[in-house]
């Protein structure tokens, strides 16, 4: 398989754990969150498959995302542009980098609603569920792009 289809299909694949019914039942939540969590590992796992996939003409030793796009990083084009990219607060990449800074650590990135009728609920805050689909989605529509000016070189 090449590092394309690899990425392609890590993409589809946490797009398919994001989109499972999670039932209704005592585990509800317990699965919401693995799913959510795997599905952010799924991404991080694509991220790394599409900078091996746009930095194979470097013929790179390494591969770890926290590695290529930290700022002393290799200096490649397609690098630079994602390092661009996750400097930008709104961008995928930069929540990207968030929530897997928060995967990794002992808190872990998914969390449990809090079922309290005294809480007021907050109206604005999107759902980690749908946060990864609206990820997901600018994510491949960057990655079209990024293909693009790579095939250009």
């Amino acid at each position: 398989m090449s590092a394309r289809s690899r990425t392609n299909q890590l993409l589809y694949q946490a797009e398919l754990l994001v989109a499972l019914p999670i039932g209704e039942d005592e585990h509800t939540q317990s699965r919401q969150m693995a799913l959510e969590e795997s599905a952010l590992a799924l991404f991080e796992l694509a991220l790394e498959s599409l900078l091996r996939e746009v930095t194979e003409h470097a013929r790179l030793a390494e591969h770890r995302w926290t590695v290529l796009l930290a700022q002393d990083g290799p200096e490649l084009a397609e690098l630079q542009r994602l390092r661009d990219l996750k400097a930008q607060p709104e961008s995928w990449l930069n929540w990207l980098a968030v929530q897997l800074e928060r995967l990794h650590s002992d808190e872990g990135a998914a969390r449990r609603t809090v079922q309290n009728p005294a809480m007021i609920a907050v109206g604005s805050q999107t759902s980690l569920r749908q946060q990864l689909l609206d990820n997901l989605q600018a994510a491949k529509h960057e990655i079209g792009a990024l293909r693009e000016t790579s095939q250009e070189w």
